[in-house]
This record gives structure tokens, sequence and C-alpha cells, in this order.
């Protein structure tokens, strides 16, 4: 029996700073949210405005798309609102957060060992 290489190419964060986020090459103003390989906008713009319905794509898809949530949460580490985590941790999903730059940087070696993780990143 052979094992078939995984074919998945996950998009790569390139660069952050400025307002946003250079993904896969191109450049992305705001906040941005990486889910099942597809990079969307995301509405919040500082830690104060995430909320759970921001999450809402990644509970939809649950542990079968994401293993959990990495969440940047801008210039530096802050604790997530407690609806979040409560939300998150309801839907069956771990959270981890971290500054956005260290949640880019974080992404990029969990894709490459082939988890499965939802990213949501505030700018900076």
């Amino acid at each position: 029996m052979s094992i078939r290489p995984s074919l998945r190419q996950p998009p790569s964060i390139d660069a952050f700073g400025g307002g946003g986020f250079r993904v896969s090459g191109q450049w992305r103003p705001g906040s941005l949210l990486l889910l099942d390989d597809q990079p969307m906008d995301w509405r919040p713009r500082a830690l104060a405005q995430v909320a759970p319905e921001d999450f809402a794509a990644v509970i939809a898809g649950g542990p079968a798309v994401s293993e959990f949530v990495l969440l940047g949460t801008g210039a530096v580490q802050s604790l997530p609102p407690r609806e979040v985590r409560e939300a998150l941790r309801r839907a069956g999903l771990g959270l981890e957060f971290m500054s956005s730059e260290g949640a880019a940087r974080t992404y990029g070696v969990l894709v490459g060992e082939g988890r499965r993780v939802a990213v949501a990143l505030i700018a900076v």
C-alpha cells in the first residue's frame, strides 16, 4: 500500500504590518481570517471588537475543518473576550492566542507540519 502525498497547498503569510498582510504574494489590507486554506477579510480591527459571531465560519466547520483557532490579538498578546473563549470551547475548538506577529509565524510552522488550523489575525 502506498501513501499518497497531500496536494493541499495552504496559503503562506509572507509579511505583516502596515495595516495588513501579504498572503501568498498578494497584499490584503485589514484583519485576516484563514480557514480551510481560504483567506478572507475579517471584521475586527481591535481585540475589543472581537465577538463570537466573528468566528461563525470557523464554528460551522468545527473540528473537521480546524484542530483549533490561532488568534493574533494585535501588536501585543492579550486575553480574548470571555464570550469568544466560551463559544469556541462549546464548539469543541481549542484557542491559542498571541500577538498577530507571533500568530502569523506560528501559522507558518503549523501548516508546514500539515496541521489544520484556522488563523484569525488583527492587523497592525
